[in-house]
């Protein structure tokens, strides 16, 4: 039997794995999961691969459910999770308490990590715009330290090559040795909610469903929250 092809963001990989290696035991299915930033799944799917499960910002449903590239009626909200500041556990904390505090803070950081624009993260787009919105692009840029994923951002600073990390406190959290300060503070706040769909066109859609179904049975509610993840179904 083939394998249930996923593919997904790196905001929810911690819980599609662990959901979905019960999944395995209890169903007999294999998965074949793949992870990346929401414009390197969007480019792949473009390009003709099509899973069984697609997870993805909603944004980048609703455009593909236009366009009739998913089934309407599969499309489920699965978590939504927040922009976070990182620092490597057991240091001083700075002040984030106030939009002007966080930024005196970025600009006093030795070295500031965030997930490369250029990469398609949703929290690096939104970072990026953020330090524009500042006035201090130029100098957060000449000491940042990119990732391409959220789980680089926080291991640059675990291994103390940035003072300061931010992205989603969902791929925060699987990284040991980091403390989340919080979210970002009060109009900097930012959020994305992610969604799954059935991909037209796919070759195993029902199972798609089955394991949809799993990834949003209510008894995971407190798991997804665990994970930073507040979530978006029922």
């Amino acid at each position: 039997m083939a394998a249930i092809k996923v593919m997904a963001t790196g905001a929810v990989e911690s819980m599609v794995r662990a959901l979905g290696a019960d999944y395995e035991k209890l169903s007999g299915d294999t998965l074949d999961l793949h992870f990346g930033t929401a414009g390197a799944i969007r480019a792949r799917f473009d390009g003709g691969e099509v899973p069984d499960l697609l997870v993805s910002p909603a944004a980048m449903i609703e455009a593909l459910a236009k366009t009739g590239a998913v089934v309407p009626d599969s499309i489920v909200d699965l978590g939504r999770t927040v922009t976070g500041v990182a620092i490597r556990e057991g240091a001083p904390a700075p002040d984030i308490s106030t939009p002007d505090a966080f930024k005196q803070a970025l600009l006093a950081a030795y070295g500031v990590s965030y997930s490369a624009p250029a990469a398609g993260g949703s929290s690096g787009k939104y970072f990026a715009s953020l330090l524009d919105k500042l006035g201090i692009a130029d100098e957060i840029n000449k000491k940042a330290v990119f990732g391409k994923r959220g789980y680089e951002v926080a291991q640059a600073v675990v291994d103390g090559r940035a003072e300061l990390g931010t992205t989603f406190i969902s791929e925060l959290m699987t990284v040991p040795g980091v403390t989340i300060l919080g979210p970002l503070p009060g109009e900097l706040y930012f959020a994305n909610t992610y969604t799954a769909a059935i991909p037209a066109g796919g070759s195993r859609p029902e199972a798609g469903r089955a394991l949809l179904a799993a990834l949003t049975s209510p008894a995971t509610r407190a798991r997804w929250t665990a994970a930073g993840l507040e979530p978006a179904f029922p």
